[in-house]
């Protein structure tokens, strides 16, 4: 059985950008120009392909990022931020090469309370943001698998990752390279 000791979550950062930043909380137009800068500098970067498209993507973000906050309080969470910084359950190669193979830090699971964490079963842009799960819930699942390697490759036939929506920055000083 998997417990939580065993968990950590993965924030991928690519080795031109600030780690641990979302660009929704940027001012629009400062938002704007950050994501014209690094589509233009990372052409090649999948990271950076939504920046390329901004004007289609940013308000897609900020309409998936208000859901999630509603569905993550409905849910009985205590958002501090309006949008969350985001991290995956265990890694994901796709994602770490998504990132241009960049910067990895790692957080405890065990370090965040359930009321600052959300989870989603893929991308949470690309599925129904009601679909939001609690600690508690993903908990739960891990619970019904000897091994992370196990409910891992369980996941993949459904999806890539678990993405992981953080919505308190206190829990960024346990966040460890």
């Amino acid at each position: 059985m998997i417990s939580e000791d065993q968990v950590f979550l993965i924030h991928y950062c690519h080795p031109d950008c600030t780690p641990l930043r979302n660009i929704c909380r940027l001012p629009e137009e400062e938002a704007y120009r950050l994501a014209q800068e690094l589509a233009r500098a990372h052409p090649d970067t999948t990271a950076f392909y939504r920046f390329a498209d901004f004007h289609n993507y940013y308000p897609r973000r900020m309409a998936e990022d208000r859901r999630l906050y509603e569905a993550f309080r409905r849910k009985g969470g205590t958002p501090v931020e309006e949008h969350p910084l985001s991290f995956v359950v265990a890694g994901s190669d796709y994602l770490h090469h998504w990132f241009g193979d960049g910067r990895i830090l790692r957080l405890p699971l065990s370090a965040v309370p359930e009321h600052a964490v959300s989870f989603t079963y893929g991308d949470s842009c690309a599925v129904e943001s009601e679909h939001i799960v609690t600690k508690a819930e993903l908990l739960r699942d891990l619970a019904r698998y000897d091994t992370m390697e196990d409910f891992l490759a369980d996941l993949h036939t459904r999806c890539h990752y678990i993405e992981v929506q953080l919505w308190d920055d206190r829990y960024c000083e346990l966040v460890q390279e």
